[in-house]
């Protein structure tokens, strides 16, 4: 879908040129393009502020039917999110008129201060992702994604920056992948279903798979995560992913936290959060996103992906407030509330990766709580590390996606909110404040000395409403931030 192209606008025809345009400053050096720049802000209703357009028909001298000038703003703003949102825009306005291709008039990156790979991934990113429409369930679908994406390039980095192309490609078609996935509705993805749905994706690109059922669930004594599981029909899994690299000398664990649907169990949920509960296993997509993309990209590293899955439902089997389970690790854990599920299928989950596979580094993904959203909003996401030198590389990794997080505290003296009178720990907290916090301290108890983090997701995983780069649904938030991670660790 994606193409560079170094086509030239007096001969070629072009059915939609989109020129970015700044209010203070020209971005582009080609004559042409300078021409029709100077042309649009001549007009009294453009004049290259943010999100600002105008568009020509037919211009004498070039073919092309149609040219679309997208405001970015004042120059010294520009940045990778402002022309990755500009082409998701873009795309979205292509769509919406029913066109069928598009050609992007790439900015010259001396004039942006930019280097070129910055400007064209960020723009293919955007315009990628932005093409994206999730329409499996609507009967006729009015929409219609562009068949064709190009990027006018100068012909001596043309060849330079295919592999970049393949590359973004690649993620946004992992990321959307993920999109996908948690888009769908509940009675579309039981557990037993999004299992093998994960194994059929991740087996094509040749990923090292094992799937852990019920009778070997409770055969390993995955004690938390089964109780999580009893009150549904469906049935549990854990998923294994490998991608395994000769001669690779670490090995990075990533978890996602796999509930297709959560109730809140015995506790269950009121309110009109529940209707968005197909989405709590976004963490479970972004990670089994991630290796099937870092399988594509042959990234070389060990990657250990572990996905425990389950519905949580209210039944007669179901667990009750005031149980007490036994992890994986031997713990022993009161249940002080059921919709305080995620954490319990997680630790199952971290015990066995780092007695197993003895990772460098383990990094869960989870929707895990409603205090990580009051307290960061929808669009942040929640880093809780036992080294600041990782939270510090997950936030940069973000910066670069525009996958934003923010480092929240594990204060030693929380920890004295998860304590039993019954138990060896609750997994709740005893007051209400503070829960995104006692939630990373209740996981952290299972680390022991493993470099670790946990991103809480619930509030970016999953949107009302569009952005400028995605629908509503599903953002597939977590697989572009951890691919940008990955890569820096088979590079170094």
């Amino acid at each position: 879908m994606l193409k560079l192209t170094s086509i030239d606008l007096n001969k070629s025809k072009i059915e939609t040129l989109a020129i970015a345009v700044c209010e203070d400053g020209n971005i582009h050096d080609d004559p042409i393009l300078d021409v029709i720049v100077r042309k649009a802000l001549k007009l009294k209703e453009f004049n290259g502020e943010k999100d600002e357009t105008v568009v020509f028909y037919d211009l004498p001298d070039i073919k092309v039917k149609r040219v679309i000038l997208w405001g970015l703003g004042k120059l010294e703003k520009l940045d990778r999110e402002a022309l990755r949102s500009m082409a998701g825009k873009t795309v979205k306005y292509c769509i919406k008129k029913q066109l069928t291709s598009l050609c992007f008039a790439v900015p010259d990156p001396s004039l942006t201060k930019m280097k070129m790979p910055v400007v064209l991934e960020a723009m293919q990113e955007g315009a990628y992702l932005g093409n994206h429409l999730f329409h499996k369930f609507k009967g006729e679908a009015k929409k219609r994604a562009l068949k064709q994406i190009q990027f006018r390039v100068k012909k001596q980095i043309n060849p330079k920056m295919r592999r970049l192309t393949a590359r973004v490609t690649s993620i946004c078609q992992g990321t959307i992948m993920a999109r996908d996935w948690v888009s769908t509705p509940s009675n579309e993805k039981t557990p037993e279903k999004l299992t093998r749905s994960i194994v059929s994706l991740a087996s094509k690109q040749r990923l090292k798979v094992q799937v852990f059922n019920q009778p070997q669930l409770k055969q390993k004594k995955f004690g938390a995560l089964l109780a999580v599981a009893a009150g549904s029909q469906s049935k549990p899994s854990m998923v294994i992913l490998e991608h395994r690299v000769p001669g690779a000398k670490k090995t990075i664990a990533l978890l996602g936290k796999g509930v297709t649907f959560d109730s809140g169990g015995l506790n269950i949920k009121t309110g009109t959060s529940i209707s968005d509960m197909k989405s709590d296993m976004s963490g479970a997509a972004a990670v089994a996103a991630t290796l099937i993309t870092a399988a594509k990209l042959k990234t070389n590293v060990n990657i250990i992906g572990a996905i425990p899955i389950v519905e949580n439902m209210p039944s007669g089997r179901a667990a009750r407030p005031g149980d007490i389970i036994r992890s994986h690790a031997g713990k022993t854990i009161e249940i002080g509330n059921t919709d305080a599920e995620g954490r319990l299928i997680l630790i199952d989950a971290i015990s066995y990766v780092i007695k197993r596979y003895k990772p460098q580094l383990l990094i869960d993904l989870a929707t895990l709580t409603g205090a990580c959203v009051v307290a960061l909003g929808d669009n942040i996401a929640g880093v809780f590390s036992n080294d600041d030198d990782l939270a510090a590389e997950i936030i940069a990794s973000g910066e670069k996606t525009h996958e934003r997080c923010w480092q929240l505290p594990l204060p030693e003296d929380y920890k004295e909110l998860l304590k039993s009178d019954f138990a060896d720990m609750n997994n709740i907290g005893s007051t209400r404040a503070g829960g995104a916090i006692t939630a990373a301290l209740f996981l952290s108890a299972f680390v022991a000395d493993t470099r670790w983090a946990h991103i809480d997701i619930a509030g970016p995983a999953y949107l009302k409403k569009e952005s400028a780069y995605c629908g509503p649904g599903g953002t597939g938030f977590g697989v572009r931030l951890l691919s940008a991670m990955i890569r820096k660790y088979g590079d170094s």
